[in-house]
């Protein structure tokens, strides 16, 4: 019986758990509901219609700030995954106190407030006299997404056990041989899920966004923000649902990527640091 009482949940637990959520995510279900209003109303749904995501589709600000928002995802992905996986080599090669320093450092930009990152990106730019623009934003982008990139790259390096590296080596490769044919192809899991979940951080990502873009085309997370300004449209309720469908798959993609190869460990095991069984 003592057994039993300890293994039920606690009711009031249970109670804040489901409150939790429905605060969480019962305002995003209203902004997907009301995309498919037929009438230009936050407040009263009238009935079903796609005339917003039509809107949308005719919408050039927005399509060229979609445009804009999804070069700036893809270039600064490509970026921060060949930064990163270097990084990530160099400090799992290094085992002096200094290169824990530098590990430790690398995760300054996961704990570090946005805006702080965002303030500091405007003033370097400035100082320097760079326009701001869409490589500012990249450039922004790529130096945050850094570290997300060194966690999951050296937790999938930290499963890999030295000596296939050196047997490739005693068989004639050499140093960048081995890691080009042996390290990387391994690491491959752990590289696509990375530059998933970086497409989508970046994709969405508005405080970095908003501190260093220029005037024009801005990236869609700024254009919405603009927008909402001069008043909420249902056109920007429907550009909400497909940003967060999109994000939403991109990061169930990354988090079990690793397993369609046939690895134990997920994206979100490396990052956690959990136990994949």
């Amino acid at each position: 019986m003592a057994t039993r009482r300890l293994e039920r949940k606690p009711a009031l637990a249970v109670a804040m758990t489901a409150v939790f959520f429905a605060w969480l995510y019962l305002p995003i279900l209203a902004v997907a509901l009301f995309s498919f209003n037929d009438k230009k109303s936050l407040s009263a749904f009238s009935g079903f219609s796609l005339r917003w995501y039509d809107d949308l589709v005719h919408n050039s600000a927005l399509l060229d700030s979609l445009i804009a928002s999804l070069k700036i995802a893809t270039v600064s992905t490509v970026g921060s995954l060949v930064f990163g996986t270097m990084l990530a080599l160099g400090l799992e090669r290094v085992t002096s106190r200094r290169g824990r320093v530098i590990g430790a450092v690398t995760l300054l930009p996961l704990v570090t407030p946005e805006i702080v990152t965002g303030v500091a990106a405007l003033l370097l730019f400035t100082g320097i006299g760079l326009k701001l623009s869409m490589t500012t934003v990249i450039l922004a982008e790529i130096t945050f997404s850094i570290a997300y990139v060194t966690v999951i790259v050296r937790g999938r390096l930290a499963g890999i056990a030295g000596e296939v590296e050196e047997a490739a080596r005693d068989l004639g490769c050499t140093p960048f041989q081995a890691v080009r044919l042996v390290t990387l192809p391994t690491l491959l899991p752990a590289l696509i899920g990375a530059g998933l979940l970086v497409f989508a951080l970046v994709f969405d990502d508005f405080v970095l966004a908003f501190f260093t873009t220029g005037v024009d085309p801005q990236p869609l997370p700024v254009r919405v923000y603009s927008s909402i300004r001069f008043g909420v449209s249902p056109a920007i309720n429907a550009i909400g649902t497909l940003m967060l469908l999109a994000s939403a798959l991109l990061i169930v993609a990354a988090l079990w990527v690793p397993r369609l190869f046939h690895r134990g460990t997920s994206s979100l095991d490396l990052i956690t640091g959990g136990d994949p069984r």
